[in-house]
């Protein structure tokens, strides 16, 4: 089960994010980088941290701690950005944060590529194709160095299905042609065989537990569902049903994988290419 905090002192901004989350400490002395629900991502976001956070811990994967932090009415009433205090107005209640690592770098997949094990890549693939997570490529890796070890943040963006709910069962064996882009996947091992390791370890009580811990306030308003139960029930039928389904979503990792990075275009620019200069006309004299 996810961790329950309360927030207890904002400590500062970062603004690298669309969703201006922030570093918060918390009543269990810890500090983690808060994205609030007033923000404008709003709780789907924080709906598709919490799931993402649950799948990732039971395959294993470096995600830093993850809790659901309450913020009291009076938080951060001390932030004089008038910009900072709307957001904090309107994130009263529970929010979601994931352990601060202090001094981590960002991942330049430059350098970092050839360090990554081919096993832990190939299951950051298989994972962010199961969530069809858009946000780990190389333009935005989303992607940590910590003490010696990758770590994965900033899942908000995945399992972008539940941004419309109408038809979503037909949406669920989407093949995330996405995953051609992403980060590790030149390096990662064997995606048919981190299948067979790793689907396993998603049983129906583990994925019906991932769904519970997301907050009850988070959920409903949607004519879909006649209550908050339906609605949990939907993201369990989804995500089971896309992990042991004809998942081609897979195969489109295996595929996008053998083709191998595709390779840029010729730049175009939009002046047309010009002729030639033709060698000017000489008389029979030699002259022009």
């Amino acid at each position: 089960m996810i961790e329950q905090l309360t927030g207890t002192r904002y400590v500062v901004p970062l603004r690298e994010g669309g969703s201006l989350p922030a570093i918060v400490e918390t009543d269990d002395g810890g500090s983690f980088v808060v994205k609030f629900r007033g923000a404008g991502q709003g709780m789907k976001a924080l709906v598709a941290e919490t799931l993402a956070a649950g799948i990732g811990t039971a395959l294993g994967l470096p995600i830093p701690r993850p809790a659901i932090i309450d913020l009291g009415g009076d938080f951060g009433e001390s932030e004089p950005d008038p910009e900072i205090q709307d957001i904090l107005r309107g994130s009263v209640g529970k929010n979601f944060g994931l352990a601060y690592l202090s001094g981590a770098l960002a991942f330049d997949p430059a350098t970092d590529l050839a360090g990554v094990d081919p096993e832990l890549a190939a299951t950051i693939v298989w994972f962010d194709a199961l969530i069809t997570n858009v946000d780990r490529t190389a333009r935005n890796t989303n992607l940590l160095l910590w003490r010696g070890q990758l770590w994965l943040i900033d899942h908000g963006a995945s399992l972008y299905f539940h941004h419309r709910w109408e038809g979503w069962r037909d949406r669920i064996q989407t093949r995330f042609a996405p995953i051609k882009d992403h980060v590790l996947l030149p390096v990662a091992g064997d995606l048919t065989a981190t299948d067979a390791r790793l689907r396993p370890l998603l049983t129906e009580g583990t994925i019906g537990a991932v769904v519970a811990d997301v907050p009850e306030e988070w959920l409903g308003g949607e004519g879909e569902f006649v209550d908050v139960a339906a609605h949990r029930v939907a993201y369990v039928h989804y995500l089971l049903a896309r992990l042991n389904g004809p998942r081609e979503w897979l195969q489109e990792a295996i595929d996008a994988q053998r083709r191998g990075p595709e390779r840029l275009a010729p730049r175009l620019t939009h002046r047309p290419e010009q002729p030639a200069p033709r060698a000017p006309r000489r008389s029979p004299g030699g002259v022009v």
